[in-house]
């Protein structure tokens, strides 16, 4: 037999395991690396692609991200001492308001390693490994920097502890080497932030609150707002009626992103209706190509979207506001 070498092929395999092995920093045992190996799965390869400008309205938490995240990483000169970047920021607010795009936007726009972080992500049935993937994490984040750790509805992982004698040592154990985590990075100038988000922002422990240094609320979209969605999502159309702006801006006070979202579909779905019932009545299926066209949104339409969706998250804006005036991080112009 003869084997052929080729040294071509063997230095792309070599290329290939090297930039494998990059991804993953070097760990103590194969039981971390294998860890490591799982987290990786939540890296987001590239930029999210969300840009400020597709996310209306929100002014005061854009400025206020731009300047603890962005400005640290674009201008480092300027942040020492003193004036070193906060490393953990909560956005808290009503569900449906934007704040999953707010930390996709902020990764995009610093171009960071973006890891999505959820409780599945990092809480485990094995006895002690929910721990290590907590530290494994961090260290992932560190070898990635500038990289931001986006922990999504942290209410679910890190809730008061002591609340209930019934909660389990694991769930302590994890909660404690999280807030030890999040102590090693203001102890260090490395760039890793860690951004998270919840609905109930006074469920949270107190020592968590402590190390997310910025609280920024997530409002309701003001009236502004609300009318640059509805102009996005429902265009006027050179056929139909014009859309009446001023009366869904009027009638969708308390809603959230989301809610005027399902707003907009239901009035979509008008059109789209009528032309199901027609086809409905025919006794065999229409070829694509014949299918009827759908027709323009009617005035009548948005009414019967206005009746049929109602908003999901005005009851507890009080709440919001007043945890808001005591911990939040309010703009001083």
């Amino acid at each position: 037999m003869v084997v052929i070498f080729d040294p071509r092929k063997l230095m792309c395999n070599l290329f290939f395991d090297y930039r494998q092995r990059s991804l993953i920093p070097p760990f103590e045992s194969a039981e971390m690396r294998t860890l490591a190996e799982s987290l990786s799965r939540d890296i987001i390869r590239g930029s999210p692609d969300v840009k400020w400008e597709s996310i209306k309205g929100l002014e005061n938490a854009k400025r206020l991200l731009k300047e603890a995240v962005v400005m640290p990483i674009k201008y480092p000169k300027y942040f020492k001492g003193l004036l070193s970047p906060w490393k953990g920021i909560l956005l808290f607010g009503p569900s449906g308001t934007g704040k999953t795009m707010l930390a996709k936007a902020v990764a995009t726009e610093c171009k960071t390693t973006f890891f999505n972080i959820s409780a599945s992500s990092i809480v485990s049935k094995w006895r002690g490994d929910s721990e290590k993937l907590v530290k494994v994490l961090f260290q992932l984040a560190r070898h990635h920097a500038p990289s931001t750790i986006f922990l999504d509805e942290i209410d679910a992982i890190i809730s008061q502890r002591g609340e209930s004698r019934s909660e389990h040592e694991a769930s302590r154990r994890l909660k404690t080497e999280l807030l030890i985590q999040m102590d090693g990075l203001t102890k260090t100038d490395e760039l890793v932030f860690v951004l998270a988000a919840t609905n109930l922002p006074w469920e949270l422990d107190a020592a968590m609150l402590r190390r997310l240094e910025k609280r920024i609320l997530v409002p309701l979209p003001e009236p502004e707002a609300r009318r640059a969605m509805f102009e996005e999502l429902l265009p006027h159309s050179p056929e139909g009626a014009d859309i009446p702006y001023d009366l869904l801006v009027e009638h969708t006070e308390g809603y959230s992103g989301s809610d005027i979202r399902m707003v907009c579909k239901e009035a979509a779905m008008q059109p789209l209706r009528r032309v199901m019932a027609t086809l409905e009545d025919k006794q065999e299926p229409v070829p694509e190509d014949e299918l009827p066209k759908v027709g323009p949104i009617l005035p009548d339409d948005i009414d019967i979207a206005l009746r049929n969706t109602r908003p999901s998250a005005h009851l507890l804006v009080h709440r919001y506001d007043k945890f808001n005036m005591e911990y939040g991080s309010q703009l001083v112009h």
